[in-house]
């Protein structure tokens, strides 16, 4: 099944848990019907499906985020779908890259948060929007983190408290606050 299916199947599957994440939902799904092109770096117009990753301990109770260079904030590890990639293989392709750890399993069965985000002009880009599809991840051996240069300023493991105050951010509060309703449930 192509990743433009087996997302919208995920979509249909996917329960917003309120009126901001249902208009993500709308969003994202109407971009994958409509778009020639949803998962391309290069659809800027509005913009395209990216995947991203919350990290968290074998405890459940860190969460591991790091100092985007280009961004220069506190983000959850996440980025590009490459060609034929299922939204959530990208996740944990991403997660891998930016934190350095290899031995990382999906919490739950399929994404636990939708966000629809800008993204600034940037390295000869337009400014454009990230349909963004999310999961809970845990690493099993959390120490091993290592920093991708080219991504991270810094990696650094955040209690959710800690998390919420350096993400900042409304989009990141209600992923983190859902996280930590279920992170019982996840460890």
């Amino acid at each position: 099944m192509s990743p433009s299916l087996t997302l919208l199947e995920t979509l249909a599957a996917f329960e917003p848990v309120d009126a901001v994440e249902r208009g993500h939902h709308t969003s994202i799904t109407r971009l994958v019907e409509t778009s020639p092109a949803p998962f391309s770096r290069h659809s800027f117009d509005p913009g395209h499906v990216t995947a991203s990753a919350f990290i968290i301990d074998t405890t459940g109770a860190r969460l591991l985020l790091h100092h985007h260079r280009r961004l220069d904030r506190w983000l959850q590890m996440g980025g590009h779908v490459d060609e034929g990639e299922l939204v959530v293989d990208a996740a944990l392709r991403e997660a891998r890259e930016e934190s350095g750890l290899d031995e990382l399993a999906l919490a739950g069965s399929g994404p636990f948060d939708l966000d629809v985000h800008a993204i600034p002009a940037g390295k000869g880009e337009p400014a454009h929007l990230h349909f963004d599809v999310r999961f809970v991840v845990h690493a099993a051996s959390p120490e091993a983190i290592r920093v991708a240069a080219n991504e991270s300023l810094e990696l650094r493991w955040f209690t959710f408290e800690e998390a919420l105050e350096a993400m900042a951010s409304p989009e990141s509060a209600r992923a983190i606050g859902k996280i930590m309703r279920t992170a019982a449930r996840m460890t």
